[in-house]
């Protein structure tokens, strides 16, 4: 069965998945940055009082201008326009589908990355209160969260294939124990330099 979409419906709906992976990127764009400056927020705790000082003010400044100038709309936006394309583009009932277990799994990933988006603002809220419960190293983890999200989700979305699905579930975990590497590697590196 071949099905016929206007060339007028098919620029629209072009236009929408532009616009949701226009979003998409400034989202975790806004993700990445935020929590880099979380970790340097932490690590200037250390700092001499005046030195602190200014280095919170500034911080401050910038976590407010990209959390709520970028960051929070270019996640309401991937949502609405993802949602958009889902249902006006009728990719919704394969949600419901065998051979859309894809779909499915790329949208509890998209949630779950949203509460990832949620715990970000909670850490923000609680550094503007000159709050800091995470250390830089764990902020530092906390930050590759996103990378893994962000694989995770582009990896269902061209491949399609629930046993892909699986492989890059076992690769996704590689890369993690590489990257929990490298950040050890890392610390250590600037530790034996300082």
């Amino acid at each position: 069965m071949q099905i016929c979409i206007p060339l007028r419906q098919l620029f629209f709906m072009l236009y929408l998945k532009a616009l949701h992976i226009i979003f998409v990127v400034t989202w975790f764009a806004g993700l990445f940055y935020i929590v880099r400056l979380f970790v340097y927020q932490a690590e200037a705790q250390h700092e001499d009082e005046l030195r602190r000082s200014i280095l919170f003010d500034q911080f401050s400044i910038m976590q407010k201008r990209l959390w709520y100038g970028i960051t929070w709309p270019s996640a309401i936006l991937t949502l609405i326009f993802g949602h958009l394309v889902l249902f006006l583009g009728n990719w919704h009932p394969l949600l419901f589908q065998s051979g859309g277990a894809w779909l499915t799994v790329k949208y509890i990933l998209v949630w779950l990355l949203f509460g990832y988006h949620i715990w970000c603002h909670l850490i923000f809220k609680q550094q503007q209160l000159k709050v800091f419960r995470w250390n830089g190293m764990q902020l530092r983890i906390w930050n590759e969260v996103a990378t893994l999200f962000l694989i995770s989700i582009v990896f269902l979305v061209v491949v399609k294939n629930t046993m892909s699905l699986l492989y890059g579930v076992v690769g996704l975990v590689l890369f993690a124990a590489a990257l929990m590497l490298a950040i050890r590697l890392y610390k250590r590196l600037r530790e034996s330099s300082n």
